[in-house]
């Protein structure tokens, strides 16, 4: 782990894992969690980058971000690491994330994998809360209400799950928890989540919901690299029907959408065939 200040001097929490000489990919977790980087992710030939984005865990706020600052955030940790081209992924909340790098730092990012992330909230034709579970839209409709009604939302959410362990978690997701995310949420993943949560403060998670239902300041249509959407048919955080829109607005988009999936499942499942995609993505290394 090491610590990153940006030009406006604000602090950046970033662990740097997995095989040092491996290609470099840059994750976006999820909303609410931090940086950390599951085990099973790491793999050889993969040097995984994860940080706590602005207002999560040792990351200082950036009040009023929206989803683009992330890039300036990214390049400042591209640098201080001394990596000039990298692959990136998000997942969740982190997914709009990795996508806003993919369109504005085209000169450093090959190519980027969308993991069961959601469309702009202003995406034409996308009824953009269909699907998802009560919590999800309860959350979501106190953000467009702004920050003094979403933060003790958040807090109270904050508080029951980071103090209650796994069994708080599966509480209080539970209208988002489908049959296959349900059996996913046991063992080392409960374990990941809840502690990735604990310390990430809520600040950060504000600032994410805040953003997603506000303009994402760039267009999706315009990333010029390969991109993979990954979703899961069996979703009700973010529904499949967000992945098909960007599939289809995003010039040569690969998508894959599962029917066995859900949303956590893709936590455990996802990233093995992601990073393969990434790494086959490289411009010396062009897919067949």
């Amino acid at each position: 782990m090491t610590d990153v200040t940006t030009a406006d001097g604000r602090t950046l929490h970033v662990y740097d894992e997995g095989d040092p000489s491996g290609v470099a990919v840059i994750a976006h977790h999820g909303t609410p969690s931090n940086g950390s980087l599951y085990a099973p992710w790491l793999e050889e030939g993969i040097r995984l980058i994860g940080f706590d984005r602005a207002g999560y865990g040792g990351s200082t706020r950036r009040p009023g971000r929206t989803v683009a600052d992330v890039a300036d955030d990214v390049r400042a940790i591209a640098d201080a690491l001394g990596i000039d081209s990298f692959a990136t992924w998000g997942i969740s909340g982190g997914a709009p994330h990795a996508l806003a790098c993919a369109a504005l730092l085209p000169d450093r990012v090959f190519a980027v994998a969308s993991i069961a992330g959601p469309a702009p909230f202003d995406a034409d034709g996308l009824d953009w809360l269909a699907g998802q579970g009560e919590g999800n839209v309860l959350e979501h409709t106190a953000a467009l209400q702004g920050e003094a009604a979403l933060r003790p939302l958040v807090e109270q959410m904050y508080g029951a799950m980071s103090a209650g362990g796994a069994e708080a978690l599966r509480d209080e997701m539970a209208s988002l928890l489908t049959g296959p995310d349900l059996a996913a949420l046991t063992g080392r993943l409960a374990a990941f989540l809840h502690g990735s949560l604990t310390g990430a403060g809520v600040d950060g998670w504000i600032d994410d919901d805040l953003a997603f239902v506000a303009p994402w300041g760039f267009d999706v249509g315009s990333i010029p690299v390969p991109v993979l959407i990954r979703q899961g048919e069996q979703d009700a955080f973010v529904p499949p029907a967000h992945g098909r829109w960007l599939a289809a607005r995003i010039p040569g988009a690969e998508t894959r959408i599962t029917g066995e999936d859900g949303h956590l499942t893709l936590y455990e499942r996802a990233l093995p065939e992601v990073h393969a995609w990434l790494r086959l993505s490289r411009s010396d290394h062009p897919r067949s």
